[in-house]
């Protein structure tokens, strides 16, 4: 009994759906129903066949599955509830919808609504431009790097672009993502002059990074990767970090301008300390710290004992209390030469 039972609940649920489904069709079909003309057939015309009457009434004689639909009549009460609870074009607005998903659909999915996009701007544009508002004048004011096209290029305004449908806050954030570009306003005046300002960014030394050389702001932003030839008197930094530390250094080095007149680049090492590179080739180390008056020591050694001339390769600074002078090769022998003279004249003199 009780697997019986068991089984009896188990198979209850599939009844109710069933029962659900059932009474969900039959209630499509009487709306459809309920919806669809009556069509009533004209009466055909028999002969009476051994003395038999045709049959009475105005009902035709349809063959088959089709008199029950064409003649039965949906209760009344079904009729009301579809009426009152679906509304009416339902199935017109569900094509519709189902047209205009699939579209959309297959426009998203095949990866063309750039294209429909910019295809539908155009049309817009064109629209607008032909009833007048077309972009004939241009002011760009602030320019000095960029040229007027590529300044109207960055901004994205073309010969096709219309004042009526021109973004001008999209215009100026399109204007503010080049690095060139600091500040930027756009104005419209309608019907057809367009007027931009923009704040550029100075060019304020070169940095090279793993063999790469770009042009850089002293905030650090890259300018540019490709260097022209107006841009090589600027000072040169090299090393990861320099291009954000440049700023404070290079104010720093400027107030000894015997260094900085000797100096070709300066290098930042480990992310911590600089070394400088002068244009004879010298190496000159200086410390993490106290900056300033290693460079002040350099320049009043080179006032006093003319230090950048003399034979060395390299000045090494990192320890606070000395200065470690390097020679060259040529000046190390000589060195070398010059003390071995002396030993042996000492020796001469005490024998």
């Amino acid at each position: 009994m009780d697997g019986a039972g068991r089984l009896a609940r188990s198979q209850r649920p599939q009844a109710d759906l069933k029962a659900a489904a059932l009474g969900a069709v039959i209630l499509l079909r009487e709306y459809v129903s309920a919806r669809l003309p009556r069509v009533r057939l004209p009466r055909r015309q028999t002969k009476p066949q051994h003395g038999r009457r045709p049959p009475r009434g105005d009902r035709a004689q349809v063959p088959g599955a089709l008199a029950p639909m064409v003649e039965r009549e949906a209760p009344p009460r079904i009729v009301a509830f579809v009426e009152r609870y679906l509304p009416r074009r339902l199935g017109t607005i569900a094509t519709v919808a189902l047209l205009f998903g699939s579209v959309w659909l297959g426009i998203v999915k095949g990866g063309h609504a750039q294209d429909v996009s910019a295809a539908l701007s155009d049309t817009r544009n064109a629209l607008a431009n032909a009833a007048g508002f077309r972009i004939t004048a241009v002011a760009i004011n602030g320019r000095k790097q960029l040229t007027q096209d590529e300044v109207l290029a960055v901004g994205g305004v073309s010969g096709r672009s219309s004042l009526l449908f021109l973004d001008a806050a999209a215009v100026r954030d399109r204007l503010k993502a080049n690095p060139w570009i600091a500040e930027a306003t756009v104005q419209k005046f309608f019907p057809n002059q367009l007027q931009i300002d923009i704040v550029e960014r100075k060019a304020f030394a070169l940095w090279q990074q793993d063999g790469r050389l770009s042009v850089i702001a002293d905030d650090g932003a890259v300018l540019e990767q490709y260097v022209s030839r107006r841009f090589l008197t600027l000072p040169l930094v090299v090393g990861k970090g320099a291009e954000s530390r440049a700023r404070d250094f290079l104010a720093l080095l400027a107030r000894y301008p015997q260094v900085r007149a000797v100096t070709k680049a300066a290098v930042f090492v480990g992310e911590r300390r600089w070394n400088l590179r002068t244009k004879d080739g010298l190496d000159i180390r200086l410390p993490e710290y106290d900056v300033g008056n290693a460079l002040a020591t350099l320049s009043q050694l080179d006032q006093e004992d003319k230090l950048f001339s003399r034979d060395i390769v390299a000045i090494d600074m990192r320890l606070a209390d000395r200065l470690t002078v390097q020679l060259s090769e040529d000046a190390g022998k000589a060195r070398d030469e010059l003390f071995k003279d002396k030993k042996s004249k000492k020796k001469a003199g005490d024998a």
